[in-house]
C-alpha cells in the first residue's frame, strides 16, 4: 500500500493546501493529512477545530485520514507506514526550506518528499495571510476550502 503523509500546521486549511491533496491522491493508496502541534507556537484554532474542519472537507473521502502528531515529521511518516511526505511549495524560499528537509529526512529515515509547486492561482494564498486578513476583521472566506454543508 502507497501511503503519503500530508503535514502541516494547517492554521488553517487554505484552498492551496486542498489543492496538494487534490493533485496527490491519484499517486496514493492513502494520505495522511497529519496537523502538526508545536507547543512553542501560537495558533488562532486549535487542534481539534483544525482537524475538524479538514475531516469534515475530506469526509467522503475513503483514502483521507486525519491524524495530529507532536514529534518529527519522519517519525509520525515511520509511525503511519509512509514513505512519501507530501509537500507543496509556492515560492524559490518555500523550496530552499523543503529541500532542506528533505535531505534530512532522507538521511535520518529513508523517507521521500514529494513537492508539488502550487498552481499560479494559490501562490499568494497562505494560512498565515488568512489569519492576518482575519486579526484585522477582514473576510477571506474565499481563501479557505468550502466544506459540504452536510458535514458542517
Amino acid at each position: 500500500m502507497r501511503i503519503g503523509i500530508f503535514v502541516g500546521s494547517f492554521d488553517p486549511f487554505t484552498i492551496g493546501h486542498a489543492s496538494i491533496v487534490r493533485r496527490a491522491l491519484p499517486l496514493f493508496d492513502k494520505i495522511v493529512i497529519g496537523v502538526g502541534v508545536n507547543e512553542r507556537k501560537r495558533y488562532m484554532f486549535s487542534t481539534e477545530v483544525r482537524m475538524d474542519n479538514i475531516r469534515n472537507l475530506y469526509a467522503d473521502e475513503p483514502k483521507i485520514e486525519v491524524k495530529s502528531y507532536q514529534d518529527l515529521t519522519v517519525d509520525f511518516a515511520r509511525r503511519e507506514g509512509a514513505k512519501f511526505i507530501i509537500k507543496g511549495v509556492r515560492s524559490v524560499s518555500d523550496f530552499e526550506y523543503e529541500r532542506g528537509q528533505a535531505d534530512i529526512n532522507k538521511q535520518i529515515g529513508d523517507i521521500d518528499t514529494i513537492l508539488f509547486y502550487a498552481e499560479p492561482q494559490y501562490e499568494s494564498i497562505s494560512s498565515s495571510m488568512v489569519r492576518e486578513l482575519k486579526h484585522f476583521g477582514h473576510d477571506a472566506e474565499e481563501y479557505l476550502p468550502e466544506i459540504p454543508t452536510n458535514h458542517k
